[in-house]
């Protein structure tokens, strides 16, 4: 298992919601919940200032899949916000983590402690990155390999089965 801190994130309409690691890499625990800032972007700098602050090694952003696995505009809205901030930490890697259920999971086990339904709105999104984070972490001790899918990696292209010269 590689040594160093990791960060969660859970992206949402609204809000975010930030997770980290311990420097081993074992535990997520809850951070913060950021303001969503569509015009400016600062919820992005403010992330982007976690990352330095705690000397992370990767962030794990949540895409949220259907229950099929198919992707919809939830995830295309992660998606883009793991570019946007793979960019602004770069050469800090962004891995996309497959969440399906987490904020559903982060709500039922906010009720399940006690608490109420408005007061759980304000720590939902970082519940749910701690289970976005967890889920990598334990990932990744069980197979010794980072999960998730690298932000900005390119997937292989189809070879071409003719030389330029053959072509018709």
């Amino acid at each position: 298992m590689r040594e160093g801190v990791r960060l969660g994130v859970d992206v949402g309409s609204v809000r975010v919601g930030l997770a980290a690691s311990d420097p081993g890499g074992v535990l997520a625990t809850p951070v913060e919940t950021i303001e969503r800032d569509l015009g400016s972007g600062t919820d992005l700098g403010v992330i982007a200032s976690a990352v330095l602050e705690r000397h992370v090694l990767e962030v794990v952003v949540g895409l949220p899949r259907s229950l099929s696995g198919d992707e919809g505009p939830a995830a295309a809205g992660a998606r883009a916000y793991a570019v946007a901030l793979a960019a602004r930490i770069s050469p800090i890697p962004v891995r996309l983590i497959d969440e399906r259920l987490t904020t559903i999971d982060a709500h039922r086990q906010l009720r399940d402690s006690g608490m109420a339904g408005r007061a759980q709105r304000a720590v939902v999104d970082q519940a749910a990155a701690v289970l976005i984070l967890q889920a990598a972490l334990d990932a990744e001790k069980e197979s010794g390999l980072a999960a998730g899918e690298l932000v900005g990696a390119r997937k292989p292209r189809a070879s071409r089965t003719k030389a330029k010269g053959q072509q018709r």
